[in-house]
């Protein structure tokens, strides 16, 4: 048996608790250490989780020699600095989606990765359910996909200072929500759209609360997406093909049912989830690292750029730029 991947967490909000969490789940994996802006935050991070190595820096989680991987959980802004400072110390990285805030800066990790040669990749978690995994495999059976639509859309209170609403943060729908149904529609129609049509609604402190997304492709398939942190939608999926249909139940987004149809009948399945989820992702990590890749087949780097790249598109439709830009 190999030995178990050296994991570290960069960052020690509440998604990396979740990650932490799913890690726990994984056998051929163990959390060896965290990395905070504060000692006093490590600490309570290392304590809760039985971290053994804790440290009051990034750059030194980033150089500990215990650690092989490390999963980037901070805000939106800072993942391609925090990616670039460990890809200098060879650590593979799992980055949180959004990959970055824009196709520029994830274009920066992404040649920081092929120059060096560590292994990268957008930790959108939701590829890697089984259920998703499923999907793929029985897209035949539906014939040529025609339509794919989604929507992730939650209703939060409006607070300027919280980082929904940040134009500073990288706030608003599109980088918080909207990355799960382009990363959706992207998985089951290619990333490359002929056409993109949008539309915005940008609330007081100028990010998008509320957006949808009209793309078009070159062989006539649609997708029809929208996303929102001011309006609460049904969370579903679906894929409509020629032969049949596969239809997700709400939250599509960490999946675990969903129906397939065809003229032979109708299909019901079920993948319930081992852990939180989160350990799938973590498990691509570790079996790209045992196979000496740089990159995963399931969630490549030329998607993950073609995707931000149609998200400037979209924010350069409504006039939104991040104050960073």
């Amino acid at each position: 048996m190999t030995s178990p991947i050296g994991w570290g967490i960069l960052g020690t909000g509440s998604i990396a608790r979740k990650f932490a969490e799913g890690l726990a789940a994984l056998p051929e994996a163990r959390l060896v250490a965290v990395g905070s802006r504060t000692a006093e935050a490590a600490a309570a991070f290392g304590e809760l989780y039985q971290v053994p190595r804790r440290h009051a820096s990034y750059a030194a989680l980033a150089r500990d020699p215990e650690v092989e991987a490390i999963y980037i959980s901070t805000p939106h802004t800072l993942h391609c600095e925090n990616t670039l400072l460990c890809l200098a110390e060879s650590k593979a990285v799992l980055c949180e989606k959004p990959f970055a805030v824009n196709s520029a800066q994830a274009t920066q990790m992404v040649a920081a990765s092929r120059a060096l040669g560590v292994l990268l990749m957008e930790a959108m978690w939701t590829r890697f359910l089984p259920l998703m995994g499923w999907v793929r495999q029985q897209l035949p059976q539906i014939g040529q996909v025609r339509q794919v639509s989604a929507d992730f859309g939650f209703r939060a209170g409006y607070n300027r200072q919280s980082r929904l609403f940040a134009p500073e943060l990288g706030g608003g729908a599109l980088l918080d929500v909207g990355i799960y149904v382009l990363s959706f529609a992207s998985m089951i129609l290619g990333p490359r759209p002929v056409q993109l049509s949008s539309a915005a609604s940008l609330g007081p402190s100028g990010v998008d609360e509320q957006s949808s997304f009209l793309l078009g492709y070159a062989d006539g398939a649609q997708a029809l997406l929208s996303c929102a942190v001011r309006t609460t939608t049904p969370q579903e999926a679906r894929i409509m093909g020629t032969e049949g249909s596969i239809l997700f139940d709400s939250p599509f987004w960490r999946g675990t049912t969903a129906t397939l149809r065809t003229g032979a009948g109708e299909t019901r399945v079920e993948f319930p989830l081992q852990g939180n989820g989160y350990n799938y992702e973590a498990a691509e990590i570790g079996r790209c690292l045992r196979e000496g890749k740089t990159e995963s087949p399931v969630m490549p780097l030329d998607e993950t750029l073609a995707i931000l790249r149609l998200m400037d598109q979209a924010r350069a439709q409504w006039g939104l730029r991040y104050p960073m830009e």
